[in-house]
């Protein structure tokens, strides 16, 4: 057996804004992958992510005993498949910040849910939502609270625009051009990230009012002017915007930009040569650069490996 493939995600604005009701733009991103499959042989390599999947199996039969409105699976097919050796075949790196235990919830929905939302029927606001709270429920047993739209944006495969928690819709994006200078890129930084602290840090400093304050007058502001920058397709005011916005996150995000960075982060807005911003929650992982001439940044980031995501 060998499931659909389900894409990793990069979700271009709005992390950490998103819980405070900013705007927020995920696009999925084909070069990672991930797909269910079963090794009969329960060999090292898939012995551990099987393992985990039998813990998610017994997650997901509390979770409709508890919740049956939401969503029931067929949880004899589920247990047996586990037993048989079903692993998740990834190639989406873990800490990443692109969504790997997103692509897995979807996953799982697609092969085990009963009366599940297709991609295929007609796609309204209340079925959008009503999958946001499925998958949110069940992406919670990876990493504490979710959101939902990483699985969401891995199971649909579209481009999805956030406008407020209850407000979500599938987005156009403009179409990439070939030989635009402009691009968004994803910088290694070596190290993953965890998710969970990060998110505390944030709860922490929220309790704060400067940083609540902060939060809403320049971070979701500047937030929700890139989204509508990007999806009109205002490059000049766009650029302004990140590079407000990475001013921000430099001056307020600090736990959650790893250390060796910080001037890398500084260089970029000092110069105009890249723009970089938080990709997921951080402390690791990618983070995602904003350029409006690919080859400047190269240079200035020589030493570094970047990988294209959109080019403009």
């Amino acid at each position: 057996m060998r499931g659909p493939l389900f894409y990793s995600k990069i979700l271009l604005f709005g992390e950490y804004g998103i819980i405070k009701d900013s705007k927020g733009l995920s696009i999925p991103y084909n070069f990672y992958n991930g797909a269910l499959k079963i090794d009969k042989h329960h060999t090292i390599s898939t012995h551990n992510s099987n393992a985990s999947l039998k813990r998610f199996a017994e997650y997901l039969e509390t979770l409709q005993t508890e919740t049956p409105k939401l969503v029931s699976f067929d949880m004899e097919a589920l247990k047996k498949d586990v037993e048989n050796g079903l692993y998740f075949d990834s190639s989406i790196p873990q800490g990443y910040g692109v969504g790997s235990s997103g692509a897995l919830v979807a996953a799982v929905y697609d092969k085990y849910a009963n009366n599940k939302i297709t991609v295929l029927e007609n796609l309204t606001r209340e079925k959008l939502l009503t999958l946001k709270a499925i998958f949110a429920e069940m992406e919670s047993f990876f990493h504490g609270k979710s959101s939902g739209l990483d699985p969401l944006n891995s199971y649909l495969s579209l481009p999805i625009l956030i406008n407020s928690k209850d407000n979500i819709e599938p987005a156009g994006i403009p179409s990439q051009t070939e030989n635009g200078k402009g691009a968004v890129f994803l910088l290694d930084s070596g190290s993953t990230g965890e998710t969970a602290p990060m998110v505390q840090i944030f709860m922490e400093s929220m309790k704060q009012e400067g940083f609540r304050n902060m939060l809403k007058d320049q971070f979701v502001k500047h937030t929700d002017a890139c989204v509508d920058d990007f999806l009109k397709g205002d490059v000049k005011s766009l650029f302004g915007n990140i590079k407000q916005l990475s001013k921000v996150v430099l001056d307020n995000f600090k736990p959650m930009i790893p250390a060796q960075f910080h001037k890398l982060w500084k260089n970029g807005i000092d110069s105009n040569a890249y723009y970089l911003k938080l990709c997921g929650s951080g402390g690791g992982g990618y983070m995602l650069g904003f350029t409006e001439d690919i080859d400047k940044a190269r240079t200035a980031l020589k030493d570094y490996k970047l990988e294209v995501v959109y080019s403009f």
